[in-house]
């Protein structure tokens, strides 16, 4: 894929990630075919499909109300945009394999067991995204999964002021 092909698409997952309710953290996934530059399938972290309200327990984000520390407990709140990605394209029929994966974040290792699992073959990260308590970049990376970090911009929590 070109790199200015590449950028865009970066662009409009960052964009994409503004549609996510989310109170902690807006996140997206944007699959796109390497080779033809096609969206395959996007997504962003939210509740359920047709939950009442617009957080992950309807009106209140349980990770806040719990108190649960960023990188852990994943199987606690939202949905998360990778999974959310897999899951849409699998519901239109639509194959991974072979695709990238971007998103603004590094992946929790429940999620990169997942983008292993779909077949993508590259994950372009974001930089200055997520990247607290054990991530998945490792797993992806000890499966063969290319990992590419690119610019973007910084996790307003990580400022220092």
């Amino acid at each position: 894929m070109k790199e200015s092909h590449l950028n865009i698409r970066i662009e409009q997952c960052l964009m994409l990630a503004k549609a996510s309710h989310c109170s902690r953290r807006k996140l997206a996934a944007m699959a796109v075919d390497p080779e033809r530059n096609v969206v395959l399938a996007d997504a962003y972290n939210g509740g359920p499909r047709g939950a009442k309200g617009n957080l992950c327990k309807g009106d209140y984000c349980e990770r806040e109300k719990e108190q649960i520390q960023s990188g852990t407990r994943m199987e606690r709140g939202c949905h998360h945009a990778e999974m959310n990605v897999i899951c849409n394209a699998a519901a239109q029929g639509v194959s991974l394999r072979g695709a990238w994966l971007i998103i603004p974040a590094e992946p929790c290792l429940m999620c990169a067991k997942a983008i292993h699992h779909a077949g993508f073959a590259r994950v372009v990260l974001v930089g200055g995204g997520y990247a607290g308590g054990d991530t998945g970049v490792i797993y992806l990376v000890e499966n063969g999964i290319a990992c590419q970090q690119v610019d973007g911009p910084t996790d307003p929590r990580t400022i220092k002021n």
